[in-house]
């Protein structure tokens, strides 16, 4: 077996100086122990769509007296024994350990393990195997061949984010822990898997794979694929994965520009710290654009059709690997910490290798959107909180919307004008990341921070200037209280209002002055740009602007945003049609989840759908009640993370 490149270098540990005791979206008690290190020992089996083996777990109590250790699982997951060691302590056989499973919401139960108390002492490690199988949770999308890009070998993928993984492997399911961690896996011969680690080996005999992930990341971004995949290297350190009838066209798109922007990335903000940064293109059955997990960024293959969309995405997720993987939000109630920031470290990237302009056009259209969704949701509505407080049993995926993005990114671009000097700010978050690396933080870490690192501006007593106090900036409904000049999109946004101008001011325009506007050299942001803004005075003044919008290639749009639009209006027939035509081709939550969108009111329809009936009923387990498309754009299932939705009414960015 090939090894290794090393042993596993020492990090700082878990934890941050006002890491939250308690995470209402985890049943764990992880404030009672450090989590030093976990192993993952599974076997993929395809025919069964199950994973079975073993999942071992360091731990250092740090409270007299606890002696029991409460986890994370799902109904999904199968216990089958639960077994304690204490390394070095002289007893080499494992005790074998009674547990209890107990509900706790609708995305997740309780797994109760009682540890011997003898074992059980403040600073000494203990070592916990958990044997178990997985069935069908949210965390683990198995696709039938039909349903990849290829269609000829079927793929495996997990989706952790935000509470999706307490059904991969019982863990500490809260994004204030952080640890190591090892895995091996065994597959048929033929599958290639890949993680979300910093090392990995394979023995071509044994049909094993292993990986090392040397810094600690919290349970979320532990990440799995296998299937076909192949790959071409694009940089000195990253590569491109893909089946193989994809592959060529990813490296294409992609070609040296990773390594390109890595290289923006680190003058702004530091060192890249987690060694690789490959990309793996999955089927358009991935229920999300992209997602960050480290060293392996997951993203949908359908994004190929829009290089601008491409280069913004995968941006977005570079981003993340200083702001979400190195420094982490301790909570899902201040998500805005990592996608705020990750935003505006986005747009300073494209701003240094794209120019202004292209960045200012970018952001247009995303806080067009905001402000699209505020109309609709009212200014008082708490889900426009960058600290949006829930209660228990409340999904976290729920909360992910525009206001996380793009709220989040005009505070900190606030924060910005305040240091009066953007490069100085950039040398603020570049020793922000140093300070707070592999740690997971809280929003007072953050300001504390920010107000130290500029006393003048603690001084001058900013955050309590008023109407832009730092706290209503956080606890406050409604639109952003500032937001950044965006005038040097001018030359590109111009042109698009007055196109739009035109079709607005006169009854019936001069097809021959429309088309002096040549959109075929216009961009995606610039085409998505028109039709939000002509969609925004609805209805169209001139039916010619279909034919106008209809010599463009660049008009995107994704599976549920698409189906609630056309369920809204008069087109509800024409989608349950296409849907009977491609309901195979689905992944099956997806199927569900498009079932409850076009049948939840089936009973009351005519017998025209009579057939839809059977079929929603037939589905098994019931979707649940598909979200408001004013709150979120991605499909009410565990395993959404916020959808990049490039539809006629809303636009939403990249995980």
């Amino acid at each position: 077996m090939a090894s290794l490149d090393q042993e596993p270098s020492a990090v700082p540990g878990p934890g941050s100086p006002q890491c939250p005791l308690v995470d209402v979206a985890s049943a764990s008690n992880f404030s009672c122990f450090q989590l030093q290190h976990f192993h993952l020992d599974l076997r993929l089996n395809f025919a069964v769509k199950e994973m079975s083996g073993w999942l071992v777990l360091d731990l250092i109590p740090i409270q007299m007296g606890n002696h029991i250790l409460v986890l994370d699982s799902h109904p999904s997951l199968l216990i089958h024994s639960i077994d304690c060691k204490v390394p070095r302590s002289g007893q080499e056989e494992p005790v074998s350990l009674t547990y209890r499973i107990d509900p706790f919401t609708d995305y997740g139960s309780s797994l109760n393990i009682s540890l011997p108390a003898a074992a059980v002492k403040p600073g000494r490690l203990i070592e916990i195997t958990i044997r178990y199988t997985t069935t069908d949770g949210p965390a683990i999308w198995w696709l039938d061949s039909e349903l990849t890009c290829g269609q000829s070998r079927p793929l495996v993928f997990t989706q952790g984010h935000s509470v999706c993984n307490r059904s991969f492997f019982p863990c500490f399911d809260t994004p204030a822990v952080k640890s190591t961690y090892t895995a091996t896996v065994r597959v048929p011969d033929g599958v290639t898997v890949l993680m979300s680690a910093s090392r990995s080996a394979y023995s071509k005999q044994d049909r094993v794979f292993q990986f090392s992930m040397e810094f600690p990341v919290p349970s979320y971004l532990v990440a799995l694929v296998a299937g076909e995949l192949q790959h071409v290297d694009v940089g000195p350190r990253s590569r491109v994965w893909a089946e193989p009838c994809l592959l060529s066209c990813a490296v294409k798109k992609l070609g040296g520009s990773v390594e390109h922007w890595l290289g923006v990335a680190e003058d702004l903000f530091g060192p890249y710290l987690w060694g690789r940064c490959d990309i793996v293109f999955l089927p358009p059955s991935f229920p999300i654009v992209a997602m960050e997990n480290p060293c392996l960024t997951f993203i949908i293959a359908s994004i190929l059709e829009s290089s601008e969309f491409l280069l913004i995405d995968v941006i977005h997720e570079i981003a993340h690997g200083w702001f979400g993987n190195t420094v982490t939000n301790a909570t899902w109630e201040e998500m805005w910490l990592s996608e705020g920031l990750a935003t505006y470290a986005q747009r300073r990237i494209t701003t240094e290798a794209y120019g202004e302009a292209f960045t200012c056009l970018e952001t247009v259209v995303r806080l067009d959107a905001l402000h699209r969704q505020l109309r609709l949701l009212g200014d008082n509505n708490p889900v426009s909180k960058l600290q949006v407080k829930f209660e228990p049993g409340v999904n976290p995926s729920s909360l992910m919307n525009l206001f996380t993005y793009e709220k989040g990114f005009c505070f900190v671009s606030y924060l910005s004008k305040l240091c009066g000097d953007i490069h100085r700010f950039d040398h603020f978050l570049r020793d922000y990341i140093s300070k707070f690396k592999f740690k997971s933080v809280v929003a007072q870490d953050l300001i504390d921070y920010f107000l130290g690192y500029f006393p003048e501006l603690q001084g001058a007593a900013v955050a309590q200037r008023e109407g832009l106090e730092f706290e209503r900036w956080l606890s406050g409904c409604g639109p952003p209280l500032y937001e950044p000049d965006l005038s040097g999109g001018d030359p590109l946004i111009q042109p698009v209002q007055d196109l739009c101008d035109l079709w607005r001011n006169i009854e019936c325009p001069d097809l021959q002055t429309v088309t002096s506007f040549d959109l075929s050299v216009w961009s995606t942001f610039q085409i998505v740009l028109f039709l939000d803004r002509m969609l925004d005075h609805s209805p169209l003044p001139h039916g010619d602007v279909a034919n106008t919008i209809g010599r463009t290639k660049y008009i995107l749009m994704y599976t549920v945003p698409l189906y609630e639009d056309l369920v809204a209006g008069v087109m509800k027939y024409v989608a349950v049609e296409i849907f009977y035509q491609t309901q195979r081709r689905m992944h099956p939550n997806l199927r569900r989840t498009i079932q409850q969108i076009l049948f939840q009111s089936s009973s009351t329809q005519s017998n025209q759908n009579a057939p839809a009936l059977s079929l929603m009923s037939s589905s098994s387990p019931s979707p649940s009640p598909s979200p408001s498309p004013s709150l979120t754009t991605q499909p009410q299932q565990p395993s959404a993370k916020a959808t990049t939705t490039i539809a006629l009414r809303d636009v939403n960015v990249s995980a």
